[in-house]
This record gives C-alpha cells, structure tokens and sequence, in this order.
C-alpha cells in the first residue's frame, strides 16, 4: 500500500487575519450556518460592506470562509493550488464544491477540507491551503488566521 500525500502548500503563504468581534458581527459577515459560503479579498473590497481595518489580511488569493455540513467554521485560501494566481479563485459551484473557473479542478470543502475531487489538483494532489478558524484570543468572537 502507498500512502496518499495531499500538498496544500503550492498557494503562497500570506499573512491572514479576519476578525469577527460578536456574535452579531458573525451573523451580519461570517458564515453562521451549514453551507454558507463567503470569498473576503481585502485589496478588491469584498464583500463590499464588510468593515476592514488596517490590521485584516486575506492571505494570497482571499480567504474562502464557509461552514461545513455540521456547521463547523473552515477557511481556505481561495486561489487555485493548479493556477497559484492571486485573481484566479474557486467559487462554491452548484454541487457544493470549490471550482476553479479556469482549470476545472474541484475541492470538497464542505467535509473532506480541501482536498481535491477532479481534474489537475486531484491528479497530482493539490489541495486548497487551509487557514484556522476560532475564537478569538483577545475576546474575539470568531477570527481567522493562519494555522
């Protein structure tokens, strides 16, 4: 037998910080039930109404916050690991997968954390970068930050 290695490391490792401070502001920004999805890219302002401060980072392709099938907060780095461009990032398509718009490849990030399903990635085992995702240290609801 062989063992199965999955690199998630091919996306460049980029400060992360998105910091959620109540329960409200989680509810209001975050991903506070099973299967919500949210992409954050400081640099472009998205989502648009979210209110950044100069401490907030969003990695190197933006953080693709969700809540996966039990309702447990993940994050990922939301640029392809086929691509490894910062524009180029998965969206969550209509089978509930991460989907690059370019080359095709899926994730399941909903409940196997990023590894990959289909086409380039899941040939060659390249999966999303993972972030953590808790309770803050300084009385924070929820933040997400490198793991």
């Amino acid at each position: 037998m062989s063992c199965h290695h999955l690199d998630d490391d091919r996306v460049p490792l980029m400060p992360v910080w998105l910091s959620f401070n109540t329960q409200a502001e989680w509810t209001l920004y975050g991903t506070p039930a099973a299967m919500d999805a949210r992409i954050f890219v400081k640099s472009g302002r998205v989502p648009a109404d979210y209110p950044y401060t100069a401490l907030d980072e969003t990695g190197y392709g933006g953080v693709l916050l969700l809540s996966d099938v039990h309702g447990v907060p993940k994050a990922y780095d939301a640029a392809c690991p086929v691509e490894v461009k910062r524009d180029v990032r998965v969206f969550i398509n209509g089978s509930h997968e991460a989907e690059c718009p370019v080359c095709h490849s899926t994730f399941d990030v909903f409940s196997l954390d990023g590894h990959p399903l289909s086409g380039r990635a899941a040939e060659q085992g390249w999966g999303l970068r993972r972030f953590g995702v808790g309770p803050g240290s300084r009385g924070e609801y929820m933040v997400v930050r490198q793991r």
